[in-house]
């Protein structure tokens, strides 16, 4: 059978999501939910805050996207304040795991501190290393309580998508002088038949000269086992390749890990029993 390439529509990349989410294990049967927290100084004005994302994948999981405290207010408990009401969300949403990502020059320590441990590791062309940290909500972790802790100065609240912007611009400020910011490319691309019938999608991005990272992979189930996955990561690794990247990461749970080892992906981190009763991978390939 003869298929056509086309460029992902909108419908098209919300049905390869419903699709995936069918083939996953479910642990709770929640909608994926993003917010934003902020945190305001007595006189007002944002110094802090996070954005973090709630039941990807049905897994109960929190995902911390993005944490930052204004320099000047730092070293006054405001990371933990933050911290502690990102996961009392969390429990309250019934997550079970807490995870997140930071950099050799963000805040590892800070993390580790508040019963964080790391589960994955990259090490980037530019000397910096990045970290995949986790925290289970069900398990005994430390509780650490800043030597400064003025928390009762700030305020904290649910912010909007302005307040986000504020958190990510203060983000980008900071890692402006360790990191070059490198443009985006994406690669969302579809097979269809002679009909025009969807065949199998793919979602990925890369960052020019850095690395890519294959987002989603779905092939209809009557038509797996013919190479159509195996040739759209040919095809991102052929488009990062021409763009300077020379890594593509991934992620994978263990009922489709065995795909992207075959391929010649291996692994770089394990998080166990998430979704319960599983084990979800971090993996690379050097192209």
């Amino acid at each position: 059978m003869e298929y056509i390439i086309k460029d992902l529509s909108k419908e098209d990349a919300e049905y390869i999501g419903e699709k995936i989410n069918e083939i996953v294990p479910r642990e709770v049967d929640a909608d994926e939910e993003r917010f934003v927290l902020k945190i305001e100084y007595e006189t007002g004005g944002i110094i802090g805050g996070c954005i973090a994302e709630a039941y990807e994948y049905h897994w109960s999981r929190m995902f911390l996207n993005d944490l930052w405290v204004d320099e000047r207010y730092r070293h006054q408990g405001i990371g933990s304040m933050i911290l502690r009401e990102v996961e009392r969300i969390a429990r309250e949403k019934g997550c079970r795991v807490v995870t997140l990502g930071t950099a050799s020059y963000m805040a590892r320590p800070f993390y580790e501190k508040h019963g964080y441990t790391v589960f994955t590791t990259l090490k980037k062309a530019n000397g910096h290393t990045s970290y995949s940290l986790v925290k289970y909500l069900d398990r005994d972790a430390p509780e650490y309580v800043p030597a400064n802790n003025n928390g009762a100065r700030f305020k904290i609240s649910i912010g909007n998508d302005e307040d986000a912007n504020v958190i990510l611009n203060g983000i980008d400020a900071y890692s402006a002088a360790y990191e070059q910011k490198c443009e985006s490319i994406g690669f969302y691309k579809k097979l269809v038949d002679e009909d025009g019938n969807f065949i199998a999608g793919v979602m990925a991005d890369m960052d020019k000269g850095a690395y890519g990272f294959v987002d989603a992979l779905f092939v209809e189930e009557p038509l797996r086992h013919h190479g159509l996955g195996t040739y759209f990561l040919r095809e991102v690794e052929k488009l990062a390749k021409e763009n300077g990247a020379s890594l593509i990461l991934t992620s994978a749970g263990d009922w489709n890990v065995g795909f992207f080892k075959k391929n010649g992906y291996l692994l770089r981190g394990e998080l166990k029993d998430v979704p319960k009763g599983h084990n979800c991978y971090e993996l690379y390939k050097n192209i």
